[in-house]
């Protein structure tokens, strides 16, 4: 797939809420905000970044900014697209009010689909709505509105997730054991270990039975597992932090720092150095008060 051109955010409006109806290929370039797709009607795959997930409306898919969309060839689909920046509404400094960064958004392991009944739908349907609305008139006090409207959906989103993480996920099934014991092992060494075959010994098990078994609960190869594990980390770091990127980079167990550039960009379509630039003139230097 082709290197996404250089993003541009600093005019870039902060939220966006709009119907979007489609059938056949649809790719997205890279957003740097935080994109819900209410999947009113339709059925069919969707690729995200390097993990391809099914989904059947109605449901919600919760993208991370900068993440890669693909819906697969063939099907017709249709709802609304919510897109939201940080600096309109910023789930890590907000986490405690609605919490869900790491449940809807950066969240590495589990599928970033949420199984919607026709009642959830109608109410999600409603406050989407109300923002549409809310955006077009400006009415007094609407972006009060807006922040309100948002943080009820996220609040209710998360809340269902969290309801079908118990249940063993979209899967309906329970993860194996070794799958649990690997993400244990990966939270403690993923800034030291990124060797698939490494977490393999540890576990007593073979690269192998591994590989397939993150194949298909996580959608992904046991090797981009563990570097969107490390690049979470490192995208913390330079969002938040002064830190210079040599010494993000050794924290997460690159020596060479033109390397995990390099792999920072495959992830994120950009440099770290830009990606750092872009997201702190957008948000104004607020990203680094935390």
């Amino acid at each position: 797939m082709a290197e996404s051109p250089p993003i541009v955010i600093r005019s870039l409006p902060s939220l966006v809420v709009r119907r979007f109806s489609f059938a056949g290929v649809i790719r997205s370039v890279r957003s740097p905000c935080f994109t819900l797709f209410l999947l009113e009607r339709g059925n069919g795959s969707v690729r995200v970044d390097h993990a391809t997930h099914d989904f059947a409306a109605p449901a919600l898919l919760c993208l991370n900014p900068y993440q890669r969309v693909v819906f697969a060839p063939g099907r017709a689909a249709s709802g609304w697209m919510l897109q939201f920046h940080a600096n309109f509404f910023c789930i890590e400094t907000h986490h405690h009010a609605v919490g869900c960064n790491g449940v809807l958004f950066n969240e590495v392991y589990d599928v970033p689909l949420v199984r919607l009944e026709p009642d959830q739908m109608a109410e999600f349907e409603r406050l989407t709505g109300q923002m549409d609305h809310e955006l077009r008139q400006q009415a007094v006090a609407h972006l009060e509105v807006l922040v309100s409207c948002l943080k009820i959906l996220l609040i209710k989103a998360t809340r269902l997730k969290l309801e079908q993480q118990g249940e063993g996920g979209l899967a309906a099934t329970k993860r194996p054991e070794v799958l649990r014991r690997f993400r244990e092992l990966l939270e403690t060494h993923y800034q030291s270990l990124h060797s698939p075959s490494e977490y393999a010994r540890l576990l007593g098990t073979s690269p192998k039975i591994l590989a397939r078994l993150a194949r298909v609960h996580f959608h992904k190869t046991l090797a981009e597992v563990i570097r969107d594990r490390v690049m979470k980390h490192a995208k913390w770091q330079l969002l938040h932090t002064l830190k210079p990127v040599k010494q993000v980079a050794h924290e997460v167990g690159f020596d060479d720092e033109f390397y995990f550039s390099r792999i920072f960009k495959r992830s994120f379509g950009c440099s770290p150095a830009v990606f750092r630039e872009q997201e702190t003139a957008s948000r104004g230097g607020a990203n680094l008060s935390m």
